[in-house]
């Protein structure tokens, strides 16, 4: 199983962060398995970082295999979507960027991609209109909707599939809107897409 993210992909994020670098194609990156975050686990603050951040994101599931798929048949490989939220290490980005270094540690360290329960995605009526948010000990922290990408789910699949096989069960973060922030021990995280809670755990 692997796990794909894709960065940059909405403008409001990218002004917040304020990155003034654009793309052409989709900012792709990969976390371990051993990233993975599920069935409510709490996310556990590593010691070797000060500046843990969320960054919450549309997750679609992959049903089929598949390589150099056309961007108009993407649709037929996901059937099930998700919230997630992909924990970056801030304070080590900054400096591998500054270094000029590679920033997998910052990003793709253990549990730093935590999933909700999936949904199957004929619950919705269009992949690219669905509004989703986190809440954290229930104030409202960030909410985006998937119409706001750069580039869209299947642009995004049919991208990746140029360049790595795609397997049954591989996961994709489709990208964080602006918004995003710290966390903190004892915070309570809760991911919806709608008003559907999917994801729900807590910091220790």
């Amino acid at each position: 199983m692997k796990i794909f993210a894709i960065g940059l992909n909405y403008d409001s994020h990218n002004k917040e962060m304020k990155r003034t670098f654009e793309s052409k194609e989709p900012v792709l990156f990969m976390k371990p398995d051993t990233a993975l975050l599920k069935d409510g686990k709490p996310f556990m603050l590593p010691d070797f970082s000060n500046e843990i951040h969320y960054e919450t994101e549309l997750v679609v599931k992959i049903n089929r295999l598949g390589k150099n798929i056309a961007e108009r048949f993407a649709h037929r490989y996901y059937d099930e979507i998700t919230v997630g939220i992909d924990f970056t290490a801030r304070d080590i980005q900054r400096k591998q960027k500054e270094l000029g270094l590679p920033w997998e540690i910052a990003k793709s360290f253990d549990n730093s991609a935590a999933i909700g329960k999936f949904i199957s995605k004929s619950e919705v009526d269009d992949i690219q209109n669905i509004n989703f948010h986190l809440d954290i000990n229930q104030n409202r922290v960030q909410q985006g909707n998937t119409k706001d990408m750069i580039y869209s789910v299947d642009r995004i699949i049919s991208y990746i599939s140029r360049f790595f096989t795609l397997k049954i069960g591989d996961l994709i973060f489709t990208g964080t809107p602006a918004g995003i922030g710290p966390v903190s021990i004892n915070d309570h995280l809760q991911g919806y897409i709608e008003e559907r809670k999917l994801l729900d755990f807590r910091v220790k």
